[in-house]
């Protein structure tokens, strides 16, 4: 609205796939999108790909699994700007092979699932929080998945229920986990103006999904870009796609 300051917005794991069209849609709103990525040439060819279209938009280095690096982006965000109105934690990733059966799956690629996946998620946000309480309407969303419900899990029904799906028990159990914390951090802060939700974004075509999917990023990430710019009677608390709430 005219006479209020513009957002800012920190979006993770943003240098390509659903993150970046996130970022392009947030700043094509109205707000102040810092691209975050793991490495600072990634991010800066994904700044410079949409500062060439029009858009203006800021990179940040931030590896979501690294201490070090969460607190120098938290310095950063607040050298630049002193709060932060929009946190999106998209950052995750899928290292379990299709094919395989749930047992089948290596403890170590558990371990690092959950490390990006869910640690980063509580990591980035817990550190971010006091700049997010220093806006005047904060908005976190958690990027999550249809594979963290256990209802649709165990529906014969569902296409996740399915080899192919139960080949990814870690990924799954991750984003599940992403969804408790959803939930508990929005029971926290229930009494301030921030709001935490997360979101499905849809069977997307992505280089998580080795380019399978049923709709493109543009569509992926509408969901996030719509729970960012929630308004003051939105939701806290809740698991959406498109609008809907789904089944935990």
């Amino acid at each position: 609205m005219s006479g209020q300051p513009r957002r800012i917005a920190l979006v993770t794991g943003a240098n390509r796939g659903i993150g970046f069209e996130t970022a392009r849609q947030l700043t094509q709103n109205g707000v102040q999108v810092l691209l975050s990525g793991r490495t600072s040439k990634k991010v800066a060819e994904a700044t410079v790909e949409l500062r060439d279209a029009g858009l203006d938009v800021e990179g940040l280095v931030l590896d979501v699994t690294k201490e070090e690096s969460i607190a120098s982006a938290v310095e950063e965000v607040e050298r630049r700007h002193g709060r932060l109105d929009i946190l999106v934690n998209n950052a995750g990733i899928r290292v379990e092979e299709y094919g395989r059966s749930p047992s089948e799956q290596p403890l170590d690629r558990w371990r690092e699932t959950f490390d990006t996946n869910l640690f980063g998620v509580v990591a980035v946000t817990t550190a971010f929080l006091p700049l997010l309480r220093a806006s005047a309407a904060g908005r976190i969303v958690n990027v999550s998945s249809l594979l963290a419900s256990l209802t649709t899990h165990s529906n014969p029904r569902s296409y996740v229920y399915s080899d192919t799906f139960k080949s990814l028990p870690a990924y799954s159990a991750s984003k599940s986990a992403v969804n408790s914390w959803t939930v508990h951090l929005a029971y926290e802060l229930r009494d301030t103006p921030v709001k935490v939700n997360c979101v499905h974004p849809g069977y997307t075509k992505t280089d998580l999904n080795d380019g399978d999917g049923d709709q493109h990023v543009s569509e992926g990430a509408r969901t996030s870009v719509s729970m960012a710019l929630l308004d003051d009677d939105g939701p806290s608390g809740a698991w959406v796609h498109e609008g809907e709430n789904l089944p935990w």
